[in-house]
């Protein structure tokens, strides 16, 4: 009798248990846990905020958002109302001019939206008269306060360039890369294609003769420079981390 009324209470308890946890489960489905959803940004660049900006102040969100795409933590935003609220106007901060290289996402390495930047990309970034008005276009006319010459690791157009690649147009366009390798004469390495610290040597210099071209063939460009309205940077883009660095 006594094993009976045992088995009794424990079988009550279970069954006591099993509900209240049914019990639980059916309030946990009822009243989900809230997510919090970070707000998409729908918002462009105005004229007063570009009127609002210098080129020290642009130079540090470009540091800010390469740090932020190298953490994988970019800004979310919502491209549909950017694309609508930047139907009839824009006013970026900075023209980047980048080598097309596909591994170099140039909005998503500084972590930028539609309207925030210019971007003009050629083999090498190399400078020509058709890149130097757009240049100008982008910060005489449309009010961009920085230029940014943007090389990076591994480029294929440096490593032609050194090799002496002669192909159709290509020809044209590495000549212009030669002037890196002439500023790179003094390396006492191995000076070819294969030796990735020369190559960096010469994608380096490509990028600071670039810099000293603007000026040399833009006058209105280099009187803006000269005038605090505008700054000409370099940068070099690391093709391992990500990261972008700042050429002084």
């Amino acid at each position: 009798m006594k094993t009976n009324f045992k088995i009794l209470v424990t079988l009550s308890c279970f069954i006591a248990v099993i509900s209240c946890k049914d019990k639980n489960q059916d309030k946990a489905i009822t009243n989900p846990p809230t997510v919090v959803e970070t707000p998409l940004v729908e918002t462009v660049l105005s004229a007063e905020d570009q009127a609002a900006l210098t080129p020290e102040i642009i130079i540090q969100s470009l540091k800010d958002g390469n740090q932020r795409f190298r953490n994988n933590d970019l800004t979310p935003r919502n491209r549909s109302s950017q694309i609508k609220n930047s139907t009839l106007s824009q006013y970026p901060k900075a023209i980047i001019h980048s080598c097309i290289d596909s591994r170099v996402p140039v909005e998503d390495v500084f972590d930028r939206g539609i309207g925030d930047l210019f971007v003009g990309r050629v083999a090498g970034n190399i400078i020509n008269e058709d890149i130097l008005g757009s240049m100008e276009y982008a910060c005489k006319v449309a009010g961009a306060k920085l230029i940014l010459v943007l090389g990076h690791e591994h480029c294929g157009a440096i490593k032609s360039a050194i090799d002496g690649v002669e192909l159709g147009n290509i020809t044209a366009l590495l000549s212009k890369i030669k002037p890196a390798i002439d500023m790179a004469a003094e390396y006492e390495g191995e000076k070819t294609a294969s030796n990735q610290e020369y190559v960096e040597l010469v994608s380096t210099s490509n990028v600071i003769n670039n810099m000293n071209e603007i000026r040399t063939s833009s006058p209105i460009l280099k009187a803006m420079e000269d005038n605090g309205e505008i700054d000409i940077l370099g940068a070099m883009y690391n093709m391992t981390t990500g990261e972008v660095v700042f050429i002084d």
